[in-house]
């Protein structure tokens, strides 16, 4: 049975700094962005390497299957009013 780690990125907006800002279990993440595409091109270049630096301990490597290791991000953008649609992606 697999038990690889699942983590979760949210956006909401920051009406005061007019930001999307970030909410997750990433340990080390942290992302502000003007836009939605950006805050997303900028979650996409960082989960993997935070969740190896942060989550992964270095015995991981040696006594788990490669499988095991490879991690999920469930990626919800903010609910669009326009659409009245709430997307959400799995990494």
């Amino acid at each position: 049975m697999s038990s690889n780690l699942t983590f979760y990125v949210k956006a909401t907006w920051d009406e005061e700094a007019e930001v999307f800002i970030s909410e997750s279990d990433i340990k080390g993440l942290h992302i502000e962005a003007k836009t939605i595409d950006e805050f997303e091109e900028v979650m996409k270049d960082l989960v993997g390497d935070l969740i190896i630096a942060n989550h992964i301990q270095g015995p991981d490597f040696t006594t788990r299957k490669i499988e095991d290791l490879f991690s999920t991000v469930v990626w919800e953008r903010p609910f669009d009013e326009e659409h009245k649609t709430r997307e959400a992606y799995a990494q």
